[in-house]
């Protein structure tokens, strides 16, 4: 049977990656966080010193750096140069140091060229900002994930409070607001809901939920082609 090209977008704090993660795990599909690429990037640049408006070396680095995405027992691993940063992407400075570099249109050429070669095959579920619209405009299955900007808020604040980061509910929902505006007004790969993608709201929804809602819908579309265009909201 056909291993599909499953592509989750949406805005920050919709719940993409423990969604996409659930979703590979439950079709035996490979995983891959493309936002992590851009973390990676993020964090070398602030290793080295490199001011994020210095898009032209940002993209020359881009092009010079190695960055590997693993799955170990389940367990995704991020490698910069062949270092383990999975922890070390995550934090509040790198995540939004990430969301400045991904509107370099020469940063974007280089890893949406990584990010194809690894889905090329099929069997992967990939989750993002523009992998319905620009990476794989062809995916068998497209998914816009979004909640309303208070609970996805909270859930990145609730993620900083589980890791014992010091972070303001209030200055959360800010940068949420922030994050969006940026995302959805960059010149290049702008994030928008492509015109085929099924709308899944998660405001009102787990998880869990909404994982097994996507792999009922790669059933459908493997047996008819066609999808629900809405749901929860």
């Amino acid at each position: 049977m056909k291993k599909l090209i499953i592509a989750i977008d949406g805005p920050v704090g919709s719940g993409k990656t423990t969604v996409a993660r659930r979703v590979a795990a439950l079709l035996g599909y490979l995983y891959v966080d493309t936002g992590a690429m851009y973390r990676a990037l993020a964090l070398k640049a602030h290793r080295e010193n490199v001011a994020l408006e210095a898009e032209d070396r940002l993209a020359q680095m881009a092009g010079e750096t190695r960055i590997d995405l693993r799955i170990d027992n389940g367990t995704q691993t991020i490698l910069l140069d062949n270092e383990d940063v999975t922890s070390a992407i995550r934090t509040p400075e790198v995540s939004q140091a990430a969301s400045k570099i991904a509107v370099i249109q020469g940063v974007r050429r280089v890893l949406v060229a990584e990010q194809r070669r690894a889905g090329q095959l099929g069997g992967v579920v990939m989750e993002g900002r523009d992998i319905g619209t620009i990476v794989f405009p062809d995916a068998d299955l497209k998914i816009y994930l979004t909640a309303s900007v208070e609970v996805r808020a909270q859930r990145r604040w609730l993620e900083h409070q589980q890791k014992g980061d010091k972070v303001d509910l209030t200055r959360t929902i800010e940068e949420v607001r922030e994050r969006d505006q940026r995302d959805v007004q960059r010149e290049h790969s702008p994030l928008k809901r492509a015109p085929d993608a099924v709308l899944v709201d998660s405001t009102a929804m787990e998880a869990d939920e909404v994982a097994r809602l996507i792999v009922l819908l790669t059933k459908e579309n493997k047996t008819s082609g066609n999808t629900t265009t809405a749901i929860g909201v």
